[in-house]
């Protein structure tokens, strides 16, 4: 007998015991959301059900629950989802827009229920999903500040004591006691961000809330999160800045179609995730290319890779500061490439990118070898080189065939910072006056 609408829906069952070292337990969590076809079938499709189920009748029967889901459309935005998130854990989520990202989120922060399936937490949660969305316009900043802080579980006293700081945080000025209803959607989110990250969550959800205000803002925003992060919060990430990904969380989990394809590593998730994307990419682009597969470090075309590579004759090497680093390529080209090209990327250790160079080559159909040489001017620590090749008409129009960064790397061993901060040295003029 097919199931009705009630049955489908059934409560979830009680939380699970979860354990004092875990944040969060995930188990079998699925979500199905139901897509009427027409506003009246709202009415009709549980009156057909109820009339199915109380006939005696088994083709009768049928016949009229085939009539009732014919009129419902079922979307399954989440699949069994299953995860353990442990104190102080990064667990970063990628995945193509649809891919059931925000609706798993939801559900842990309980903005959602779940069709199936058990979600535990242990702790507060501070969920910056969509900021602002709970504010009320006709109160002003201040008085909305107030209210959501209550909410987020801050006692008057600790809002009292929080709101100088918020106020600063969020940088509004004046505006912070003029009605809600008055601001611009910047400000507004702003407001709503620095209230979440001064609650002092044990759980902090992100769902590309990094990308509010201005350039200056969203430094202050990535610089908060990582003190939030460095006091043993657990953070659960979402978004498509994959160097975020990289540079906050400790493994990373990717969904598609509200299933979890791969779960490991960010270096490893994000390479997979790149891999599917530019393999659709190049699928729509030209049918008629090779399938994108696997290679050495990375993922792309046979006919368009670095089939070899070396860094001072070898695969690592360690160096002094202001050492001269070499880089040997030897990429194969095949003949249906216009307009080919390499680009050679140096990142630190969390994957983000410090420079590159773009090197155009001519149409060739074979092997060619390109090197180039630079002084390892960088902060003590590891670098890794990216290789990317590519089919460029222009820098607009940019086609990446394969992508390969596990095969080169080096160590600079000296510690610099005496001399300067950050990765690598700016030139600069200094003057010194004593008044």
């Amino acid at each position: 007998m097919n199931p009705t609408l009630a049955q489908e829906e059934l409560p979830s069952r009680p939380e699970p015991a979860i354990a004092s070292d875990t944040a969060l337990l995930v188990r079998e969590v699925s979500k199905t959301y139901h897509l009427w076809s027409t506003p009246a079938s709202r009415l009709w499709v549980p009156l057909l059900l109820r009339v199915a189920h109380s006939i005696p009748s088994r083709p009768l029967s049928n016949w009229f629950a085939s009539r009732a889901h014919a009129r419902l459309h079922r979307h399954e935005a989440l699949h069994s989802i299953s995860f353990t998130l442990k104190r102080g854990e990064a667990l970063g989520i990628i995945g193509h827009n649809g891919s059931g990202k925000s609706t798993l989120l939801q559900i842990i922060a309980g903005v959602l229920q779940p069709t199936r399936g058990t979600v535990s937490v242990n702790g507060r949660v501070a969920a910056l999903l969509e900021l602002g969305s709970g504010f009320n316009p006709e109160l002003t900043g201040r008085e909305n500040v107030r209210v959501n802080a209550a909410i987020l579980g801050l006692d008057p006293a600790q809002i009292r004591e929080r709101m100088d700081d918020i106020l600063a945080f969020a940088d509004i000025g004046s505006f912070v006691d003029e009605p809600v209803k008055s601001y611009s959607s910047g400000m507004a989110l702003r407001l709503a961000f620095a209230v979440q990250v001064h609650t002092d969550p044990d759980i902090l959800i992100v769902d590309e809330a990094l990308a509010v205000g201005d350039a200056a803002f969203q430094a202050k925003a990535m610089a908060r999160i990582d003190e939030i992060l460095s006091g043993g919060t657990t953070l659960l990430f979402v978004g498509h800045d994959l160097n975020a990904v990289k540079a906050f969380c400790h493994r990373a989990m990717l969904l598609e179609r509200g299933r979890i394809i791969l779960e490991g590593l960010p270096e490893e998730v994000v390479t997979e995730y790149l891999h599917r994307t530019h393999a659709d990419a190049l699928a729509k682009q030209d049918a008629g290319r090779a399938k994108v597969s696997a290679l050495q470090g990375g993922y792309g075309l046979g006919t368009a890779c670095v089939v070899g590579a070396e860094v001072n004759g070898t695969e690592h090497i360690g160096v002094q500061y202001g050492e001269a680093i070499r880089v040997g390529l030897r990429v194969q080209l095949g003949q249906d490439i216009r307009h080919p090209g390499v680009i050679v990327d140096i990142l630190d250790n969390r994957g983000l990118q410090l420079s590159g160079k773009r090197i155009r080559l001519d149409p060739y159909d074979g092997i060619v070898e390109v090197g180039l040489e630079f002084a390892a001017t960088f902060q003590q620590g590891v670098y890794r080189i990216r290789t990317r090749v590519i089919d460029a008409p222009s820098i607009e129009r940019t086609t990446v065939l394969s992508r390969q960064e596990g095969m080169l790397s080096f160590e600079v061993v000296d510690d610099r910072r005496a001399d300067f901060t950050g990765v690598f040295p700016l030139q600069m003029d200094i003057s010194v006056r004593q008044l």
